[in-house]
């Protein structure tokens, strides 16, 4: 994995209001933190710290006046309506070290036919070196009939990395499509409600008898 240089300036003032102003000039408040060091806190530029939050797990190079250090994105918020970010926790990472993260899972294939692909799990928790963390791991379900499922302990790894949760964990499986007879029914049911949903809000608008 590469390295996304960003530039990174210490934060002396805090409180709302000291991070509003650095979110108006398109900055971005941070903490950095990890192996035992007391907490930084950095102003990052906004567009650069949002390009690299694109990519899952991004290892970033801070640098800047009294810091130089890799780092992992651990928390990102944002705002809930606009979407900017509003904050970013980082945790500091050396090379060779071990690192727990979750990585992509994406489906690769058709399964049978007669069923329907369940993915259970978006992505699934790993063990890797903080500078050799794999982009995300791919499941082939290409035939799977109906009732089988692919559990973590199944999936094939990138070289380096080691599973981080329970084995026996569904990540995929395949189920059977509905038949005619449950869609019918289904839509008779959601007919039924619609009507009575109707019908309830009649009742309720009709002046009360004198």
């Amino acid at each position: 994995m590469s390295e996304v240089r960003i530039a990174a300036e210490p934060r002396t003032v805090f409180g709302k209001g000291a991070a509003r102003k650095i979110r108006r000039s398109d900055k971005v408040p941070a903490v950095l933190y990890g192996h035992g060091i007391d907490p930084k806190h950095l102003t990052l530029p906004g567009h650069e710290v949002l390009l690299a939050l694109r990519t899952p797990n991004v290892l970033i190079r801070l640098k800047g006046e009294g810091v130089d250090e890799l780092a992992l994105p651990k928390g990102v918020q944002r705002d809930p309506i606009k979407g900017f970010i509003e904050h970013v926790d980082l945790l500091l990472v050396k090379r060779g070290e071990k690192v727990t993260v979750e990585i992509p899972v994406t489906t690769v294939g058709d399964v049978n036919s007669e069923g329907l692909l369940d993915l259970q799990l978006t992505a699934v928790p790993v063990e890797a070196e903080a500078t050799h963390i794999p982009s995300g791991v791919e499941v082939d379900v290409e035939g799977l009939a109906v009732g089988a499922s692919v559990t973590a302990g199944d999936l094939k790894l990138p070289e380096g990395s080691s599973l981080a949760t329970d084995a026996e964990t569904v990540v995929v499986q395949v189920i059977a499509k509905p038949t005619e007879a449950v869609e019918e029914a289904e839509g008779e049911a959601a007919e039924g409600e619609t009507a009575e949903a109707a019908a309830e809000g009649e009742s309720a608008e009709a002046p009360a008898a004198e």
